[in-house]
């Protein structure tokens, strides 16, 4: 499962500590988990947030005299919900650990550590997701089945299901072109009645086969029908489940045509017409058989995803209507140097793919290796020029862990990407059984890249307006922070800004931020067009005990006015981080720079902290977004956030503005400011008319 801000946890804290609620809930956030929390205070207010908010994890302090475990335990179980419950203990000892198990507590937290708090949190919510995944996918099994058997009565195409060579299920069609006038007259046959005299011996031989799980997906015989006579037939086997038997699905076509333009056609069907590889469906069909490999016999196999780097720059310089002879040079280039012994494909418009059965790590590495060096040191060859490329490529080490198509295309996709974001012409893999290695390398080459744009001045940023909903408009724009790579392509930060944190490089990449975005103050102040900006900084700066005067030298330097700056911290590092982010805020004040909120609102007590914090701009957490339009929980959070900042004096912003029901909605809640990609998305130039 993948945690983030983009999957926000609902949590249930009971507990008489609002300080101690509060500590879990940053510790969790600061370990990268987006925390939706939650308190009640009593008894009625904890069955009213079960059944209104369908929390995903309680966590109940044993010693809570607001509302006692045995009455959490006893709101949970009259729920009926799936609610996993876990004991906040400070000690462990035997007798805790029967009552828990007696109460119904799905495990225990020891509050005084937080990695232990932070493991079994994610450990059942992720086992919570898994139960709600298989919850879910057995009714779509169920709605699956009834279709299928509806569509497979009505199908004109003979169908039939066969099990231990013995027929379970046949549709209409399969009866008619037989002769039968029900199933009960086929009922219990076996397949090889079917079968003309002649052809009985090689069938009975393919049906060994299929009991060894190596049948061919497509076989030609001679059928028999009820009266005796004989036809030529095509049958194609797919395993299949009936009412939870394994069984083999047949598909019988009457085979009117020569058996040889049958088979062209056949071919033809299967393989991409500009490259002349397998074509994306026919290769998901060998990847589906693959992975049900890996899964059932523990085997081991590789998938490769290889993409050409700077794909549209070299569409510009070829011509767009040079695209398809640059991939089909592609493919040919693949095909020499694969040979005959692997499954290849073109899998998206300047994609391909290999599959690589039963393979182990250190063959995977070398063929993807292999394949990287055969595009660098070639030249591909279209009708009338030579293009040189490079390629990058992304693969998975299919196995019993990661034995899903989903998961198999969701790694290899991953790998492609990151592989193509570090620079192009590399390759990289996941293999579960060495994920810590390839983890390692990935980090050190974003590690050395990271360096690279703070020496060689590689970050851009990119400029989003802010709306004023009511009064006189002024000139008001977020910079985001963008890394730039060595062929102008642009990364968010999100791909890199936990490495950076993990080794200490945050600090500069904030200094970098801030002084672009003073020099940016500077530069429309001489301009005429005084221009208020809002930048993100993160806690690193907190400790930076030069920053404030690194501000200083920069404002005096380009003649920016410090009122023009306004520095965002998130809500969650504030509070975990109060004494330091007042100090900051104290000497960062005497020059007239700001500092504000940002993922304000979902905190237990987001107002509490401005008692502590006079915090200049309230950036509401863009969760609150989330079809605003429709969602009166959220429009009343909103408008109550308005309301309490307008009386202290703050004002706030609503990012991530979608569409325009979300604007009347933030307008009538009297928030000051909107931004999002529906108004205006980011761009190079502060160019919006306000």
């Amino acid at each position: 499962m993948q945690f983030g801000k983009d999957t926000a946890l609902r949590l249930l804290i009971v507990d008489d500590s609002v300080e101690a609620a509060e500590a879990i809930v940053s510790g969790l956030r600061n370990s990268g988990i987006a925390v939706r929390p939650s308190r009640p205070e009593n008894e009625n207010e904890l069955a009213s947030l079960i059944a209104s908010q369908t929390p995903d994890l309680v966590l109940a302090a044993r010693e809570a005299t607001l509302v006692p475990i045995t009455k959490v335990m006893q709101a949970v179980d009259a729920s009926g919900k799936d609610l996993p419950v876990l004991m906040l203990l400070d000690t462990v000892d035997d007798s805790r650990l029967m009552e828990m198990i007696t109460l119904g507590a799905r495990g225990i937290l020891l509050r005084r550590s937080g990695e232990h708090v932070n493991v079994r949190v994610r450990q059942e919510w992720a086992d919570l997701e898994a139960r709600r995944s298989q919850r879910r996918l057995e009714a779509q099994i169920r709605e699956t089945e009834r279709r299928c058997d509806a569509l497979i009565d009505s199908s004109r195409e003979p169908i039939a299901y066969i099990h231990e060579g013995m027929h379970i299920r046949a549709n209409p069609a399969y009866l008619e072109i037989f002769g039968f006038e029900s199933f009960e007259d086929i009922e219990g046959m076996s397949l090889l009645d079917l079968i003309a005299p002649s052809k009985v011996e090689g069938f009975k031989q393919l049906l060994k086969q299929i009991s060894k799980g190596e049948a061919p997906p497509r076989h030609e015989t001679e059928a028999r029908a009820l009266d005796g006579s004989g036809f030529p037939a095509v049958m194609e086997f797919t395993p299949a489940t009936y009412e939870g038997e394994h069984c083999l699905q047949v598909i019988l076509r009457r085979q009117e045509v020569d058996p040889e333009l049958a088979r062209e056609v056949e071919e033809l069907r299967q393989r991409d017409q500009v490259t002349g590889l397998f074509n994306r469906a026919t290769f998901l069909r060998s990847l589906e058989d693959t992975v049900a490999d890996a899964a059932q016999n523990a085997s081991h196999h590789g998938l490769l995803l290889i993409e050409p780097d700077h794909f549209n720059r070299l569409l510009q310089d070829i011509g767009l209507d040079a695209a398809d002879a640059l991939v089909s040079a592609m493919g040919d280039r693949l095909r020499t140097a694969l040979g005959a012994d692997h499954v290849a494909a073109r899998f998206g418009e300047h994609q391909f793919a290999v599959l690589v059965p039963n393979a182990d790590h250190r063959t995977v590495t070398g063929l993807s290796e292999k394949l990287r060096a055969a595009f660098a040191d070639h030249v591909l060859e279209t009708a009338d020029r030579s293009v040189s490329t490079t390629v990058s490529i992304g693969g998975v080490l299919i196995g019993e862990k990661i034995a899903s198509i989903t998961a198999v295309l969701g790694k290899a996709s991953q790998c492609l990407q990151s592989a193509s974001g570090v620079g192009g012409n590399r390759t990289e893999l996941f293999d579960p059984g060495a994920a810590d290695r390839a983890e390692e390398e990935r980090v050190e080459a974003w590690v050395q890249r990271i360096r690279e744009a703070l020496d060689a001045d590689r970050f851009v940023m990119e400029y989003q307006p802010l709306i004023a909903m009511h009064g006189e408009p002024l000139e008001m724009y977020e910079a985001y922070l963008r890394l730039q790579g060595e062929h102008g392509e642009l990364v968010p930060p999100l791909a890199f800004l936990q490495i950076a944190e993990e080794h200490g490089l945050l600090w500069e990449i904030d200094r970098w931020v801030v002084g672009k975005a003073i020099s940016v103050i500077g530069e429309r102040s001489r301009a005429g067009r005084p221009t208020t900006v809002l930048v993100k900084i993160t806690q690193a700066s907190l400790q930076d005990n030069t920053l404030a005067q690194f501000i200083q030298e920069k404002l005096a330097k380009h003649g920016a006015d410090g009122n023009l700056l306004v520095l965002q911290l998130p809500e969650s590092k504030v509070f975990t981080h109060l004494r330091a982010a007042q100090e900051f805020q104290a000497q960062v004040a005497q020059y007239g720079v700001r500092v504000g909120l940002e993922q304000f609102g979902v905190g237990l007590n987001s107002f509490q902290l401005l008692t502590h914090f006079n915090a200049a701009l309230l950036k509401i957490d863009r969760s609150f977004m989330e079809d605003l339009g429709s969602n009166p929980a959220h429009q009343a959070r909103l408008k109550e956030i308005a309301e309490k900042a307008r009386e202290q004096g703050k004002t706030t912003i609503a990012e991530f503005v979608q569409d325009a029901a979300s604007m009347s909605a933030l307008f009538g809640a009297g928030i000051d400011y909107a931004q999002g990609n529906f108004l205006a998305p980011p761009g190079p130039a502060m160019d919006y008319e306000f």
